[in-house]
């Protein structure tokens, strides 16, 4: 939320401690949990070690969130990677950032989790055969539609729908985790077999198993992106990822275990939808509700990724790596929403061609690649910088494992199954070369875009935005 000021438009710190966590673990419980574990299974080829796979996934996202913590009361500033990247190495290297978060990475994000909610939601329709492609992304395109009309609309209305949807997600995965309680108990365990036989053991299946696991996750970082929104955010940061991030692993946790109590190996790596399938195994007539569940779930997680995607392009855009018009906000309704139509545009672009699973592993490449950038910033500050004030650290070990943890997760698929793909990610990201050194280096404008950026100004009725820090 903002509030007038005589300077202009300025952030309002709104977010408490519980609105915090709910925004962490509401972003993160959505899609993920749902449509990734036959992902995590096919890739690690074993129950015992996909429990592994997801274990250590919370850890990383933990030991993540933390390192991010210490950024964040260290930077004061809303933005997250891009910021922190920015005031550590510079112009170019935050605009490499900018160029492929906002036009990749969360876009991406926002439309796999857009996919997830519509094979939801379409799949009670289609109980004897797969839902048409069509079907599918025509749910998701109204999907982000809604939730990007909410965000433009009113901050406080987003904030309602968070903490709504983030009541039903974990309603709904409760109600999984009593399920494989009561089979457990009953002795009717799918799995019978020794739960590490098949394991693949090869660096780009463990790779791409963590990819699927740590998409689950994706959320752990996003208080940093709302830091100036966040009140005490020395206190509030550390102490929210602290609370959610536990209780999803162990919500995770217990949620596989039930997945795999209730179906064989097979059977979970042939489900398009698991909750569904695991639904119409034990809830029988009413297995239609998991899918529902499940749809609401991946809602409300949309809701918090867009939420804070729209934040980077909005600083992004405030710092002058982006059009001035997306540094705007609403003059009544006090939303940045220029930034959010912009993201709601690219988002629908990058739905059209894409499905689930190669849009997980390229936001996975990419995210943790600048990941592992923001991480080696962190540590330059802890030696270089020691007497820079914060309020909050973590002992230096901890980032180190992060970053050599998105060191693997960078280079692993690429040395042990090499594909052009990854080429042409690299390509992309250097691609924005051809952008910085005349728009943002020289400052270059065409008069077009005065003219435009004024004309959309009025349009939309929006003015410049200050910091709040």
């Amino acid at each position: 939320m903002v509030k007038m000021v005589k300077k202009g438009l300025q952030l309002k710190r709104e977010l408490g401690l519980v609105s915090a966590v709910s925004l962490v673990a509401g972003t993160m419980i959505g899609s993920g949990i749902f449509m990734s574990p036959q992902f995590v299974l096919s890739s690690i080829g074993s129950p015992g070690a996909s429990l592994i796979i997801w274990a250590m996934s919370g850890l990383v996202a933990m030991l993540g969130a933390l390192s991010y913590a210490e950024l964040g009361t260290i930077i004061k500033e809303s933005g997250g990677d891009f910021i922190y990247i920015l005031r550590i190495y510079g112009q170019l290297p935050a605009f490499f950032v900018a160029f492929t978060f906002l036009l990749v990475v969360k876009p991406a994000s926002i439309a796999a989790i857009s996919l997830s909610f519509a094979e939801y939601a379409v799949a009670p329709f289609y109980q004897d055969c797969s839902s048409p492609q069509l079907i599918v992304k025509c749910t998701a395109v109204s999907a982000i539609l809604t939730v990007a009309i909410a965000n433009i609309l009113n901050i406080r209305l987003t904030m309602r729908i968070q903490v709504v949807f983030f009541v039903a997600k974990l309603f709904a995965l409760m109600v999984i985790v009593i399920g494989g309680i009561v089979i457990i108990a009953q002795g009717n365990v799918a799995v019978q077999q020794n739960g590490f036989h098949g394991t693949n053991v090869g660096v780009s299946s463990i790779g791409m198993a963590f990819y699927q696991g740590l998409w689950s996750f994706a959320g752990w970082y996003n208080l940093n992106y709302v830091t100036e929104e966040l009140k005490r955010p020395e206190v509030n940061l550390p102490r929210a990822v602290m609370i959610a991030i536990p209780m999803v692993t162990l919500l995770y946790l217990l949620v596989n275990v039930s997945y795999l109590a209730a179906m064989t190996p097979r059977e979970l790596m042939s489900s398009s939808a698991v909750a569904v399938t695991w639904g119409n195994k034990v809830l029988g007539s009413w297995g239609w509700v998991m899918s529902i569940a499940a749809a609401l779930s991946a809602f409300g997680s949309l809701n918090g990724t867009f939420f804070s995607g729209g934040r980077v392009c909005f600083v992004a855009a405030r710092e002058g790596h982006m059009p001035d018009i997306l540094a705007m906000a609403h003059v009544n309704r006090l939303t940045p929403s220029p930034a959010l139509i912009f993201t709601t545009a690219i988002s629908l672009l990058v739905l059209i061609p894409g499905d689930f699973q190669s849009i997980v592993n390229f936001f996975s490449f990419t995210a943790w690649f600048f990941y592992a950038i923001t991480l080696s910033g962190l540590l330059y500050l802890k030696i270089k910088k020691p007497e820079l004030p914060r309020p909050y650290k973590v002992p230096i070990v901890i980032p180190i494992l992060v970053l050599l943890a998105a060191i693997f997760l960078v280079l692993a698929p690429v040395i042990d199954n090499p594909a052009i793909e990854y080429l042409y990610v690299t390509l992309f990201i250097l691609s924005s070369v051809l952008v910085y050194v005349p728009f943002i280096h020289y400052k270059i404008c065409p008069g077009l875009l005065e003219k435009l950026t004024v004309f959309l100004q009025l349009f939309l009725e929006v003015a410049p935005a200050d910091k709040n820090i």
